[in-house]
């Protein structure tokens, strides 16, 4: 954990990776939280962990973090000023904001990492794409790293250009799964289930899937073969979902909106 740190926005994301930073040893009293309106559970944890929350010092931080919204940091930058010291690092999780962005609004930004963690981060189970800008020293990195694994897996990329696919992918993934869920269970109800035993069977379906691919070192391909018996009900069902304009086209249509909106948030 970084001898100092300063947390810009502690929003539900924000929040979620400063309980992990803390759980991992983490300094409270090293630490300041910047959120002109932070949440009562925010101000809370503060309080309680004996952390500063909107201090008027601006004494520059081994690491900031920025969490703020991408649509914010034009109004927010003004105010982050003699936050980064030389050898400070930029930890961003601003979707759609390049380094080159994040440099124009805070030109004492040098080494940066830009982020991209999902909100199962919020459980610890987080999947964050992240790269380094070339200045980014290995300690910095390995600093960086340390953070983001507190929530979760973390995968480097070697090409910035990568992030809005990231984005697009684990980003707003979970969104796609939970809607999964919604879409199933209403399938059930039209299939004649009630729609509390509709509800409850998808989220334990698509829930207990997901452990059984943690859990197994097969692909999900083959997972799927496995339960899937030549000419049986899942076949069937199969043969809807695989069709040329079946699941793999809308989650690709979905995807490359996504990847196409985080590029518009740049600048």
């Amino acid at each position: 954990m970084p001898a100092s740190l300063v947390l810009v926005g502690a929003g539900k994301m924000g929040g979620a990776m400063l309980a992990g930073w803390l759980d991992a040893g983490l300094d409270p009293a090293a630490t300041r939280v910047i959120d002109p309106n932070p949440a009562p559970e925010i101000a809370a944890l503060c309080a309680a962990r004996g952390i500063a929350l909107n201090p008027a010092s601006r004494e520059p931080a081994a690491v900031v973090v920025l969490a703020i919204k991408p649509q914010g940091l034009e109004a927010a930058a003004p105010g982050l000023s003699g936050l980064l010291g030389p050898d400070g690092l930029l930890v961003s999780i601003l979707a759609g904001k390049t380094v080159a962005d994040l440099r124009a609004r805070l030109p004492e930004a040098g080494a940066v990492v830009r982020a991209m963690p999902n909100l199962p981060a919020s459980i610890g189970r987080g999947a964050t794409g992240a790269v380094a800008s070339s200045d980014v020293t290995d300690a910095q990195r390995a600093l960086a790293d340390a953070l983001l694994a507190a929530s979760g897996h973390v995968e480097w990329l070697e090409a910035e250009a990568a992030m809005d696919a990231v984005t697009a992918v684990s980003g707003s993934g979970p969104a796609y799964v939970f809607h999964l869920v919604e879409a199933l269970a209403e399938a059930g109800v039209a299939a004649g289930l009630a729609p509390e035993t509709a509800r409850r069977l998808a989220r334990a379906t698509v829930t207990g899937a997901g452990a059984l691919l943690e859990a197994s070192p097969l692909e999900a391909a083959e997972l799927r073969r496995n339960v899937t018996s030549p000419g049986g009900t899942t076949a069937a069902a199969l043969d809807v979902l695989m069709r040329a304009d079946g699941l793999t086209a809308l989650m690709r249509e979905a995807v490359a909106a996504a990847k196409d909106r985080a590029g518009e948030l740049a600048g």
